[in-house]
């Protein structure tokens, strides 16, 4: 199981490490800077609405025909953790831009009013007090990776063992909990893990919480 804790961790940090930025800098343009109104917002908008209904199983058909097969980078923790980058990127960029648009527009007249331009106005008044709902996305995010086994098992692989490169075979707690029940051999070993995805889960939905409640906090006290 060791090797399954140790490729979940991996597969979700490398998976927010570009599917966040991504997602938030797209979210800040079309809310911030595109114009209001903007007929290709709108066309943006269901399209990720889209992304975000389809099922997981697609998802993994893409990634094998195109990283598997196309890219020829085989069944690898990289073909995983782009075809996760990719299942995450809407969460997060819908979460962002509802944060973003749930900040009241005086937060931004009133820092043009006192001679800030655009780009301060964001990353200092209003991302700022957006935190709290962009966390909430990339909860739902994290729970997404973690919990996630069938485009990972057309991606990712299924071998039970720590990758020591980003091209080798491997297989995430979900996956192998799948593989387990599936074989039908090993019952409580597969109850156990589980619980340990709802412990981890759990845990990272208390740090994120965690980390809102302090920046909201320390936002406060700045003001």
């Amino acid at each position: 199981m060791i090797p399954a804790i140790v490729t979940t961790v991996e597969m979700t940090a490398l998976a927010l490490l570009l599917a966040v930025p991504l997602g938030l800098f797209t979210a800040i343009y079309l809310n911030e800077y595109a114009k209001r109104g903007n007929k290709l917002v709108g066309v943006i908008r269901v399209t990720t609405e889209t992304l975000s209904g389809i099922p997981s199983i697609v998802y993994g058909l893409f990634g094998l025909l195109f990283f598997v097969y196309y890219l020829q980078w085989g069944l690898s923790l990289l073909a995983g953790v782009c075809t996760m980058a990719i299942m995450t990127f809407p969460i997060i960029m819908r979460a962002t831009q509802e944060a973003l648009a749930a900040v009241p527009d005086l937060y931004r007249e009133g820092s043009f009013g006192l001679g800030a331009g655009r780009f301060r106005t964001v990353f200092r008044i209003v991302l700022p007090s957006a935190i709290p709902g962009i966390l909430g996305g990339i909860i739902l995010a994290i729970g997404r990776t973690v919990g996630e086994s069938a485009a990972l098992i057309y991606t990712a692989g299924s071998i039970a063992a720590v990758p020591t490169s980003v091209f080798d075979s491997t297989r995430t707690l979900a996956v192998h909990m799948y593989l387990l029940a599936s074989e039908g051999l090993h019952i409580d070993a597969t109850y156990a893990t589980a619980v340990l995805l709802l412990v981890f889960v759990l845990l990272i939905n208390l740090a994120t919480s965690a980390v809102a409640k302090r920046i909201s906090k320390g936002g406060m006290t700045d003001e």
